[in-house]
C-alpha cells in the first residue's frame, strides 16, 4: 500500500468499530444484568462510556449516509443504559 492510500479515509472502519463497540457494550450489558454481580455492571457501564466516545468520534467524521446507522447505534446504547439503570435499582 502505497502512502498516499494510507492517507484514504473512507469512513468504513470507523462505522465499523462503533457497529463493534455497540454490540460488545450491549452483550457486556446483558451479562451483567443477568447475573447482577457490581463489578460486571461497571464493566458493562465502561463498556457503554466506551461506545459512546466511539459514536460520537464517528460524528464527527460521518457523511450524510450515515446518519441513520449512527441513530440506530444512539437507540441501542440508549436501551443498555436504561437496562443498566433498572439493574443497579
Amino acid at each position: 500500500m502505497t502512502r498516499r492510500d494510507a492517507d484514504v479515509h473512507t469512513g468504513y472502519n470507523d462505522l465499523k468499530q462503533v457497529e463493534m463497540f455497540v454490540e460488545a457494550a450491549e452483550k457486556m450489558v446483558g451479562q451483567a444484568t443477568m447475573q447482577l454481580d457490581p463489578e460486571m455492571l461497571d464493566h458493562a457501564e465502561q463498556a457503554v462510556k466506551n461506545a459512546r466516545d466511539q459514536l460520537a468520534r464517528a460524528r464527527q467524521e460521518a457523511t450524510g449516509v450515515d446518519g441513520d446507522f449512527l441513530d440506530r447505534c444512539e437507540q441501542t446504547l440508549a436501551r443498555a443504559e436504561h437496562q443498566l439503570r433498572e439493574a443497579r435499582q
